[in-house]
């Protein structure tokens, strides 16, 4: 017997920063699951081929570009979303990037610096996209009085680490974000949580070899010993835009193999 509430059939979904990676992974498994995905590129390449691969699953499948961090690009996308769909159910902000510097030259060498540009590049990718896509879309989900808003951050959100201030800055920065404006969105049936993905490598964007060396790291380090699975972020994305989620806002989620739990 299947549960009704844990169903998205002919939901509209947009994901945000979904040509590759994690946000290919998510806008997947929302297809298999019987949702019609949008999906977003910085080009439009990775987005086309993530949109093909929707169509293929018998959902409708449409492929935008854009810098999700520029509001006149997400407003565009907002006017061209909805205007293919007619309404937006499901807003995925998957924009992500990391870069592991100090935030100054350390004295026994190693890598240069952080500069100003990286710092702001890096807080812009992994916050303000997030804002973006939220301000752009928000309008739609308040005058509907209905809708759910999925952020994608990082374990970062929990835990940090040297040479990592900025990402770990803007992960930690969403969490609160997502909590802040759940608050604002409730009283309007408007439900936001974020998922702190740990390491999930695409395959498809490195060698064997590398990919390997990752399987081995996670098998020493991850609590249960093996790397994430690009859908399985998925999966939890779609709980979280199901019924069955109606009563949970303002949560990260950590989808980790338990990293963020160690001592």
């Amino acid at each position: 017997m299947s549960l009704p509430e844990f169903s998205v059939q002919r939901k509209k979904v947009l994901c945000v920063g979904a040509g590759r990676g994690i946000g290919k992974g998510i806008a997947l498994a929302f297809a298999e699951a019987g949702a019609d995905v949008a999906v977003t590129g910085l080009t439009s390449v990775g987005a086309e081929e993530v949109a093909e691969e929707v169509r293929k699953l018998g959902r409708q499948g449409l492929a935008f570009s854009g810098d999700a961090t520029k509001s006149g690009d997400m407003d565009r996308l907002a006017d061209d979303v909805l205007r293919e769909f007619g309404q937006l159910d499901v807003l995925v902000n998957c924009v992500g990037d990391s870069v592991n510097k100090p935030v100054a030259t350390l004295p026994d060498g190693g890598p240069q610096g952080m500069t100003e540009e990286e710092w702001h590049t890096l807080v812009d990718i992994n916050l303000t996209g997030a804002f973006q896509g939220c301000r752009a879309f928000g309008p739609h989900f308040l005058r509907r009085r209905e809708g759910s808003v999925i952020n994608i951050s990082g374990v970062a959100s929990f835990r940090s680490a040297a040479n990592r201030s900025a990402y770990d800055a803007a992960k930690a920065g969403l969490m609160r974000f997502t909590e802040s404006l759940a608050q604002e969105w409730a009283p309007y049936g408007v439900r936001v949580n974020a998922i702190a993905p740990g390491s999930f490598p695409d395959p498809d964007q490195m060698s064997f070899h590398e990919y390997r060396d990752r399987e081995q790291s996670a098998a020493r380090n991850v609590p249960l010993g093996r790397l994430g699975q690009l859908k399985e972020v998925g999966y939890l994305a779609v709980f979280l835009a199901s019924p069955a989620a109606d009563y949970v806002t303002g949560q990260t989620w950590a989808v980790d193999g338990g990293v963020s739990i160690k001592a």
